[in-house]
């Protein structure tokens, strides 16, 4: 299926499909807290290269990868992208360990509001008026918070920065969505393979440490990792960009439910009222978004 511009109900369905289960992550971060977020994060790489690999090689779709391994500027691309995402990914499993749920959702609330601004700053795209006052509310958000509470609120701007620069070095990456992963993760298997080795050498690895629960869930997250970006990937190709803007807020709040209504982290004075004003701000910058999109017919069956 090729890109396109008007809402099929594949996409529709590939996409909500990936957000909800990312909204649903929490919940196996949560069973793999007692794990060192590194260790996690390690087997979130290693076992989501065969996954990706398969999916390749059923939809045979090898020979931009071959391309890619054999590109030193591609590679070098794809090595900036994956230091990105790895490193949100290690904020992303710390904090849910730790407690900094609420934080978490607070960094992919405001993600897309960063995005336009990179947008503004480095592309030279030209925010409506609505844009940026969103952009402008969110900032205050987090600056009330910080004023409250005493502290930035690194966890969120961790997840946004590293999130946000993803997507936009992504963007430059000439390489399709899957194939572009499957690189990320072989780029990331070398040093992944070395810690996992120090791990095993020193007696810390929770890997076939007799253990077997353990084992299984760190085999799992190749599952969790790359079925819904796999996923999403293809969803996004049946769906406006508009759409794609409005769904993205799904996972979000997932994660802002469960962390207040699971986990019982606290919901202060302070994210009463820096929260409201996030949502504010993205209720701005989706009317934009919508009202910028051209008119499309409804959502159609392939």
């Amino acid at each position: 299926m090729t890109a396109t511009n008007e809402d099929t109900l594949r996409g529709f369905a590939f996409a909500v499909t990936a957000y909800v289960l990312w909204g649903f992550l929490p919940f196996y971060l949560k069973m793999v807290a007692h794990i060192s977020p590194a260790e996690v994060i390690v087997h979130r790489i290693l076992w989501s290269v065969p996954i990706a690999a398969a999916v390749l090689l059923i939809t045979r779709r090898t020979n931009d990868l071959r391309v890619a391994l054999t590109t030193p500027r591609m590679l070098g691309m794809a090595a900036v992208t994956a230091a990105l995402i790895s490193v949100n990914w290690g904020i992303y499993v710390w904090a849910i360990a730790t407690g900094h749920t609420l934080d978490a959702a607070l960094g992919y609330y405001i993600n897309p509001l960063f995005s336009v601004l990179l947008g503004s700053v480095l592309l030279r795209e030209r925010l409506s008026r609505a844009q940026l006052l969103a952009v402008l509310l969110a900032a205050a958000a987090v600056a009330y918070l910080t004023w409250q509470t005493g502290r930035l609120p690194l966890v969120a701007i961790g997840l946004t920065l590293s999130w946000g620069f993803y997507g936009f070095f992504k963007k430059s990456l000439p390489i399709g969505p899957n194939q572009g992963f499957l690189l990320e993760v072989l780029i990331l298997t070398p040093p992944a393979l070395a810690y996992l080795a120090w791990l095993t050498v020193t007696g810390d690895s929770h890997f076939l440490a007799g253990n077997a629960r353990d084992t299984w869930l760190l085999m799992f997250g190749g599952v969790a990792t790359a079925v819904p970006l796999m996923i999403f990937a293809n969803g996004a190709k049946g769906l406006r960009l508009s759409t794609i803007g409005v769904l993205q807020y799904i996972a979000p709040t997932m994660i802002f439910l469960v962390a207040v209504f699971v986990f019982g982290e606290p919901f202060g004075p302070a994210r009463m009222v820096a929260f409201p004003m996030i949502w504010a701000a993205l209720i701005l910058y989706t009317a934009s978004l919508l009202t910028q999109a051209r008119r499309v017919p409804p959502i159609r069956p392939e």
